[in-house]
């Protein structure tokens, strides 16, 4: 298991970027959350194995259809947060 920290820019939001990023978290069975940030990016942590990661992340290098995405940064951890679920959150606990 790893822990990825994932910001993705361009129009992200508005688009059902969260929503779509849930849905494509739970069939790859990856945990963790989503969450707008106030410049109009997504930052997502996100916890699995290497091949779960890496395909979330390659479904946010394009995102749902009405996205833009102009930047990707991904920044791989060692800290488990041993999260439950995938969540959309509104804002960070």
């Amino acid at each position: 298991m790893n822990h990825w920290n994932i910001l993705v820019r361009g129009k992200v939001q508005k688009v059902s970027f969260r929503a779509t990023t849930k849905a494509v978290a739970d069939q790859l069975g990856v945990k963790g959350f989503v969450i707008n940030q106030p410049d109009g990016s997504l930052y997502m942590e996100a916890e699995g194995n290497d091949f779960a990661l890496a395909s979330l992340v390659e479904f946010c290098e394009q995102g749902p259809d009405r996205a833009e995405v102009s930047g990707l940064e991904v920044q791989k951890s060692n800290e488990m947060k041993n999260f439950k679920n995938f969540e959309v959150l509104k804002r960070l606990k």
